[in-house]
C-alpha cells in the first residue's frame, strides 16, 4: 500500500507540464523551446510507474484469493495463473520487490492483457 502510495504520489509531480518550464535559449534567439523530450521521459516514467502500481494490485488480489481458498471463476483463474507463474505465492514474510518487477515486466511485454482474449481476437 505504501509503494502503490507512493508511485501515485510520484506520477502527481510528473504530470507537471514541461512546456510550463520554457525558456530563452540561443541568446534569446529562440523564445520558446517546447521541452518535448522532457515531456516524453516524463511520461514513460509514468507508465512505469502505472505498471508497478498494477503490478502490487495484481499481488494484492492474488494474496486474497489465496486466503479465502476458494476456487476462483475462469477468467479470475486464468489471471491468477499468470500471477503465480511470475510471483509464487507467498510462504512467509519476504520482500515483494522482485515480483512486482517480474509483474511489472509481464504487463510491459502485453502476455498478461492477451490471456483472458480467445485466440481468435488476439
Amino acid at each position: 500500500q505504501y509503494t502503490a502510495a507512493a508511485l501515485v504520489s510520484e506520477n502527481k509531480v510528473l504530470i507537471h507540464p514541461a512546456s510550463g518550464d520554457s525558456i530563452p535559449t540561443s541568446a534569446n534567439q529562440e523564445d520558446h523551446v517546447s521541452m518535448g523530450t522532457i515531456a516524453a521521459r516524463q511520461t514513460a516514467e509514468i507508465i512505469r510507474n502505472v505498471r508497478r502500481v498494477i503490478a502490487i494490485e495484481m499481488l494484492c488480489a492474488a494474496r486474497g484469493i489465496d486466503l479465502r481458498n476458494r476456487r476462483p471463476g475462469t477468467g479470475a483463474a486464468l489471471a491468477l495463473t499468470a500471477v503465480r507463474v511470475a510471483a509464487p505465492a507467498q510462504k512467509g514474510d519476504r520482500p515483494l520487490s522482485n515480483d512486482i518487477d517480474a509483474l511489472a515486466t509481464l504487463i510491459a511485454s502485453g502476455k498478461f492483457s492477451g490471456i483472458l482474449r480467445p485466440a481468435s481476437h488476439a
